[in-house]
C-alpha cells in the first residue's frame, strides 16, 4: 500500500485535513503573526508575498495538511511530510506552524500524534529537520520523543539539526 500523503486525520482537539487553494486566507491570517517566525531560519515569512511563496509550495508538495480547531472549525495552522523514502522506510514531518492561541504542547503533540501513527503504519522512521537556532521547534520535538541524530543541510542548503523517532519507540511511548 503506498503511503498517503494527505490523509485525514482526526482526534480530540483538532482534525487534519489536506491543504486545498481556497485555504490561503485564513491560513496566512495565521501566519503573518510575527513570532510565529521569530526563531525560524525563514523570519519574514509573515509577510504575505512570502507567505505565497512558503503556501505555493505547500500545494505543489502533495504532503501538506491544515489544522483546524475541533472546537469551532478554525484553521489553526498546518504542517506536512516530505521525502517519503521506502528504501530507508523513512518520511520527514516538518513546515510545521500554529497560532500562538494554541501554544503551549497540546496542539502541537496531538497534531504530531495523528501524523506519527498515521506515518508508522508506512515507515519505521520519521525525522524532523530543524534550524539550530529554532529552540522553541527543538524543545517540542524532544517532548514528542524526538532524539537528535545529527545534522545536515536543509532543503535551502542551511545546516539543520536532524531529530528522529521510530516506530519501536513510539509505540512503546
Amino acid at each position: 500500500m503506498p503511503f498517503d500523503l494527505q490523509p485525514i486525520l482526526k482526534g480530540e482537539l483538532l482534525e487534519l485535513r489536506p491543504l486545498r487553494a481556497e485555504d490561503f486566507a485564513e491560513l496566512y491570517g495565521v501566519a503573518s503573526d510575527p513570532l510565529i517566525w521569530e526563531q525560524h531560519p525563514t523570519r519574514d515569512r509573515y509577510k504575505e508575498e512570502v507567505f505565497k511563496e512558503f503556501f505555493r509550495e505547500a500545494m505543489e508538495s502533495g504532503g501538506a495538511l491544515v489544522a483546524i480547531d475541533s472546537k469551532d472549525g478554525r484553521i489553526i495552522g498546518s504542517s506536512r511530510f516530505h521525502g517519503y523514502d521506502e528504501e530507508k522506510s523513512e518520511i520527514e514531518i516538518g513546515w510545521t506552524f500554529l497560532a500562538r492561541s494554541h501554544w503551549g504542547g497540546i496542539y502541537n503533540r496531538e497534531m504530531k500524534w495523528l501524523m506519527l501513527g498515521h506515518a508508522f503504519r508506512f515507515v519505521k522512521s520519521v525525522i524532523f529537520i530543524i534550524g539550530p537556532q529554532n529552540l522553541r521547534s527543538r524543545r517540542a520535538v524532544e517532548k514528542i520523543g524526538g532524539v537528535l541524530v545529527g545534522s545536515r543541510p536543509d532543503a535551502s542548503g542551511r545546516e539543520s539539526c536532524v531529530y528522529q523517532i521510530t516506530a519501536s519507540t513510539f509505540i512503546s511511548s
